[in-house]
């Protein structure tokens, strides 16, 4: 008597079994490209608004195509004019010194907001979720608002003439401008990676912290011994996450400094003058295209950075 095993492998293709209640069961057989039909919608997609246009970016970059205009292969023409380009050296410096002004704050204080609410007191759950608004809120309903905040006839200035010190430019002056800026990419990204921290700090062991108390340590030293080398790994994330958003910052200065990028264009940013070149019928794809690859390069490197000093920490 042949096994059962026997009997399935050697039963012919599309022969019908019985169930247990004595109905008849065809065998069903998997097509071995059942798994890409599954994959197929997330494929297309990554395809269409990824892939394509990361490829399309870089041949681009190479030629002298126009919004209309097909153009043609130029080598590294649009590199070398970068080079004596004064508006894409401006926009370097304004995107460097975004991340070396925004991404600090966005290290050190989501994570002492996060230690603010991360004990299970009565109301903490209304302040997690004030702290956590501004992430949810329209960047362009964001940037109105501080917009209208900060203008020469807006609340902050009001307050300040009301007071004696008359007001302050944040809207006209170059540097103020730039400040401006920052401060809302940080204060719309707080809430953001204050959930990551506290996610992180929930894995905290609490002995951890009830050791160091007792070995009579404060809440400062307990904060740089026991709490910093806990999440050293979360604030690496967070650093590597706002460094790239911070080079590639483009709402907030454009909303508040408008299109022209400022007093005479030196608030521009790098992503901002990717835009105001490469759009219009008389649009520079191909240099746009150029700038971009210089974005992506850095990019990258800023996250190879971060990710390379967290390894030398750890050797």
């Amino acid at each position: 008597m042949a096994s059962p095993t026997l009997s399935r492998v050697s039963r012919p293709r599309g022969e019908r079994t019985k169930e247990p209640g004595g109905r008849p069961r065809r065998v069903r057989r998997h097509l071995p490209f059942s798994p890409w039909l599954f994959a197929a919608p997330g494929l297309l997609i990554t395809g269409a608004f990824i892939l394509y246009p990361f490829v399309s970016t870089l041949v681009n970059a190479f030629t002298d195509r126009r919004t209309l205009i097909p153009g043609r292969f130029v080598g590294l023409a649009n590199f070398r004019e970068l080079l004596h380009d004064e508006m894409f050296w401006i926009g370097l410096r304004n995107s460097a010194l975004y991340v070396v002004g925004v991404v600090p704050a966005l290290v050190l204080l989501p994570l002492l907001l996060a230690l603010l609410v991360q004990k299970n007191i009565p109301g903490i759950t209304f302040f997690r979720s004030a702290f956590y608004t501004p992430v949810v809120a329209s960047i362009v309903v964001v940037g109105l608002i501080w917009v209208w905040l900060l203008d020469e006839r807006g609340l902050v200035n009001s307050l300040l003439e009301a007071v004696g010190v008359g007001k302050v430019g944040f809207l006209s002056d170059q540097w103020l401008l730039l400040l401006s800026a920052m401060a809302v990419t940080v204060w719309k990204g707080l809430g953001y990676y204050m959930i990551i921290y506290l996610a992180a700090l929930a894995n905290v062991p609490r002995e951890l912290h009830e050791a160091a108390a007792v070995d009579g340590a404060g809440a400062v030293r307990r904060f740089l011994t026991v709490t910093v080398p806990a999440v050293r790994s979360t604030m690496v994330l967070v650093g590597a996450l706002s460094s790239v958003a911070a080079f590639k910052v483009f709402s907030e200065v454009y909303l508040m400094a408008g299109p022209d990028g400022g007093p005479a264009g030196e608030d521009t940013t790098l992503v901002m003058l990717v835009q105001r070149t490469g759009t219009g019928l008389t649009g520079r794809v191909g240099y746009a295209s150029a700038i971009s690859v210089v974005v992506f390069v850095v990019t990258v490197a800023l996250m190879l950075l971060v990710l390379r000093a967290d390894r030398k920490e750890d050797a």
